[in-house]
């Protein structure tokens, strides 16, 4: 199965260059002394209507600053995507891109992966991070795949996160992006920005998935994640978010908690929003920024 819906989502992004980028920042600039003035003037408490008009009005936007928002996985078939997001704890993207083209290549199938020397397959993802735990993992969901799928990554909730290593938010992952079915990756940087934005003020993963579902359409579910998370990694950073360089300051209730000053915070911006190399290796059509390096080069 071919990357499908990462290139459907992708279509038209073409559009998008590193001269809008610079757009969205100066804009950005704008937003935030707005958000400044609407943070002074808050002294009310938001009425639950009036946090989902905000919630789906940050979507809206979040969507015309990402339209190319993406999975940062690089993957071919669900398979691959499964093992991927297994890999991805504790590690980054970038980390994982560039260590499973030798996994896929020495093991392509969840068959030969499933048979694969322990010590091998450890050797492999070394790069990613608790190598031994994640071995463990990923030939113990092959072989399920292998024993009760027929080698097929199933395309149900409920019997992915029977596998080895795999919880709801990788199962949904998977389901969103090889499947088609709508989910909620409820990552760290998702679990961050939704509480930063006063959507939700539960700590526990499922709740917040919850909270946040009863917000949205289903079928906004998946790109919601993408864009959120897209966000988190490229301006809403954990320790210092560039609220200067923010699109959405005006409509964010934490603007302030991190650098306000445009020019500082422009600094603080990663990937094709910085003008730097994003996390996957071969990155969809229609993705602005350049491609990463593999593992071991400069860049």
């Amino acid at each position: 199965m071919s990357n499908t819906p990462v290139r459907a989502q992708a279509k038209g992004a073409g559009r998008v260059t590193a001269g809008r980028n610079s757009a969205v920042g100066e804009q950005a600039a704008t937003k935030s002394k707005k958000a400044a003035k609407a943070t002074k003037s808050s002294a009310k408490p938001e009425s639950r209507l009036a946090m989902v008009r905000r919630a789906r009005r940050i979507n809206r936007e979040l969507a015309e600053v990402y339209p190319y928002a993406h999975p940062e996985l690089d993957f071919e078939n669900p398979f691959q995507l499964l093992v991927a997001t297994v890999l991805s704890a504790q590690t980054t993207d970038l980390r994982v891109n560039q260590t499973t083209p030798a996994l896929f290549a020495r093991f392509p199938t969840p068959e030969e992966l499933a048979a694969a020397n322990p010590e091998e397959v450890e050797e492999l993802i070394r790069p990613t991070g608790f190598f031994r735990a994640k071995t463990k993992s990923i030939t113990g969901l092959a072989a399920a795949i292998r024993d009760d799928f027929g080698g097929e990554v199933p395309g149900r909730l409920e019997d992915l996160v029977k596998l080895p290593g795999v919880g709801r938010k990788t199962a949904f992952v998977v389901l969103g992006n090889a499947f088609g079915v709508p989910g909620l990756t409820v990552d760290t940087h998702f679990q961050r920005l939704v509480r930063r934005w006063k959507w939700t003020e539960q700590e526990d993963p499922e709740k917040i998935e919850a909270e946040i579902a009863a917000i949205f359409p289903k079928s906004e579910w998946t790109m919601l994640s993408h864009r959120v998370i897209f966000h988190g990694r490229r301006i809403c950073h954990a320790r210092k978010p560039a609220c200067g360089a923010c699109p959405i300051a005006h409509l964010c209730p934490a603007y302030g908690e991190g650098e306000t000053d445009p020019d500082k915070a422009k600094k603080l911006l990663k990937y094709e929003m910085g003008g730097m190399p994003g996390q996957r290796l071969k990155p969809p059509a229609g993705y602005p920024g350049r491609p990463a390096p593999p593992l071991g080069a400069a860049g």
